[in-house]
C-alpha cells in the first residue's frame, strides 16, 4: 500500500463517527439487565462478547449467567444513541446521563461496569 493511500485511510479513521449510545445485555431467562456507555458500540459489543466468552469479564454476575444460559441465552441491543457532529470531543457525560434514563426506567437494570 503506498504512503498517499495509507495516509487516506488514517483520516478517514479518526474522521468516522462511530455509533455512541448506551448498550444492553439482557437475559433472557432472569430478565436482568446490565447496561454500559459507548464510544463505539460495535467495538464494545466485540470486546465484551470476547471477554465473556473467555470467561474473563470483570462483572462477575454477568459472567456467571453467561457461563449459565450461552450467548443464546441473551439480548443484546442498544438501548439509546447518542446524536453528536464532533468525534473528537468527549461525550462521557451525555452517555453517562442516557445511561441514568435507561437505569430509571427498569428496575432490573445496573451497569456493567461499576
Amino acid at each position: 500500500m503506498d504512503i498517499k493511500r495509507k495516509k487516506e485511510l488514517l483520516e478517514m479513521y479518526k474522521n468516522r463517527k462511530p455509533e455512541m449510545g448506551v448498550f444492553s445485555y439482557r437475559c433472557k431467562d432472569t430478565g436482568d439487565v446490565f447496561l454500559g456507555i459507548s464510544k463505539d458500540t460495535r467495538a464494545d459489543f466485540n470486546s465484551a462478547n470476547a471477554k465473556l466468552s473467555s470467561n474473563m469479564h470483570p462483572n462477575k454476575q454477568l459472567q456467571e449467567l453467561w457461563n449459565k444460559y450461552g450467548r443464546e441465552g441473551f439480548e443484546l441491543s442498544v438501548m439509546k444513541i447518542l446524536k453528536y457532529d464532533d468525534p473528537n470531543e468527549d461525550h462521557t457525560e451525555e452517555l453517562e446521563k442516557l445511561r441514568e434514563e435507561c437505569l430509571a426506567s427498569d428496575p432490573k437494570a445496573r451497569r456493567i461496569w461499576k
